[in-house]
């Protein structure tokens, strides 16, 4: 099986240790590496205004300076203890062709990828694919969307679930890429003894991944070999959610805390 990575080039734990997994289990082909302009990322921002409201959008601003006051260096550094684990265990990232782009729907995309002819590609972007890069791998291209979709769509899910009380669907979807927001066949569910007094969001996002490499790996193959079929949805809702505000979160914390017995320390 044949497999091309996309990611964001700053992103060290999808370019180097993710790269690392996949070439455990595939023979990965090549890597798209996103570098984003300033212009692309106020694009972002100014969508996500228009989206939310000014209101609200000051909650995201809140929310931002929060977590890098907060909890940034905690995660940081945990990110770093995650990324030397994975290169433990999976060696170094295999030394493949790159190709660095600012948009991930870029026509030297296009070229590279009919190149490198992949079976599938696992696509870790902020931005959104078009038909004619996402169909050109076999089998198609793959997200493992932080979020149970079809409920948890867009962005943060996994904190959004946290914050609705919705535990039940704390988790990682593996589906397949078309042209809504994570609204492709669904070809699994992953979870793992998430610990939400003592973890960030962040965090759970990217243990989502972490603690569930062999089953991904497995379902990946299978979904490549013809053999994964897609979950059945009907009747279920759908949810697109966007950037976490800082009231859900202190919400969401002060729920948990509430909930711990009294014998137990607070973290």
């Amino acid at each position: 099986m044949r497999t091309v990575l996309m990611c964001h080039a700053e992103d060290a734990f999808d370019r180097r240790g993710l790269a690392a997994w996949l070439a455990s289990f595939s023979d990965l082909a090549g890597i798209v590496l996103i570098e984003e302009t300033g212009t692309q990322k106020r694009a972002r921002v100014r969508r996500e205004f228009r989206r939310v409201g000014p209101l609200r959008f000051l909650d995201v601003l809140a929310m931002r300076l929060y977590y890098t006051l907060r909890l940034a260096a905690a995660d940081r550094a945990w990110l770093d203890e995650s990324l030397a684990t994975l290169r433990t265990r999976f060696g170094e990232a295999p030394g493949v062709p790159e190709l660095r782009v600012s948009s991930a729907n870029a026509p030297e995309v296009a070229a590279f990828l009919k190149d490198r002819a992949p079976d599938v590609m696992i696509a870790r972007s902020k931005q959104l694919l078009t038909r004619r890069i996402y169909r050109i791998p076999r089998h198609g291209s793959l997200v493992m969307h932080p979020g149970i979709c079809p409920e948890y769509r867009n962005a943060h899910g996994c904190f959004w679930a946290l914050a609705e009380r919705d535990l039940d669907r704390v988790g990682l979807t593996l589906l397949r890429i078309d042209a809504g927001v994570d609204t492709g066949p669904i070809y699994g569910y992953f979870t793992y003894p998430f610990d939400e007094a003592r973890e960030s969001h962040v965090r759970v996002q990217y243990r989502m991944v972490l603690e569930n490499l062999d089953a991904l790996a497995q379902r990946i193959r299978e979904v490549a070999g013809g053999r994964a079929r897609p979950v059945d949805l009907t009747g279920r809702r759908s949810g697109a959610w966007g950037q976490p505000w800082l009231t859900r979160y202190l919400r969401w914390k002060r729920s948990v805390a509430a909930a711990r017995p009294a014998a137990e320390p607070a973290p």
